[in-house]
């Protein structure tokens, strides 16, 4: 399960069973697109609403009609709010959890240069809520090892 929280870009069927497709590569543009608009990083991010990932704070957003909320200030006064808005949904369709949902790379360039009706997105891929009240106890009261950002040598000799 640490895998699925350390993975920001990373698709959910190549992080749990190490399959990799063109479909892996629209999920991350989709979190790449969610976090330029919100001005936030998937990974790490926090709502003091509740415990989940910007993807899951976007899906909540978006099924609550309130896309909005998500967008950073600063894109609000320099773009046309129903690009974002478009974007936003077309970055909800990249990051759905089954691979054969998301829509070809074609089709996202498609999706962002028209004005048509799109599908509705189905939950995200990594829409877990992170219980952190669990995480902070169990780190805080187990001392860990790590090397940070370090690195050591062995060497082999022989006998």
């Amino acid at each position: 399960m640490l895998l699925l929280s350390c993975s920001g870009y990373m698709s959910p069927e190549y992080a749990v069973d190490g399959h990799f497709s063109v479909k892996s590569d629209v999920f991350s543009f989709g979190v790449l697109v969610l976090e330029i608009i919100s001005g936030k990083k998937n990974r790490g991010f926090f709502h003091q609403d509740h415990h989940h990932n910007l993807l899951g704070h976007a899906w909540i957003l978006h099924n609550e009609g309130l896309f909005v909320e998500l967008i950073d200030a600063h894109l609000t006064q320099s773009c046309y709010m129903s690009e974002i808005i478009r974007s936003m949904h077309v970055a909800l369709l990249c990051v759905q959890r089954n691979p054969e949902d998301r829509p070809s790379m074609s089709n996202v360039v498609l999706m962002l240069a028209s004005e048509g009706a799109l599908p509705r997105p189905k939950e995200p891929g990594f829409f877990t809520e992170r219980n952190m009240f669990h995480e902070a106890e169990t780190s805080s009261s187990k001392p860990t090892i790590s090397s940070g950002n370090e690195f050591s040598f062995t060497e082999v000799e022989g006998r």
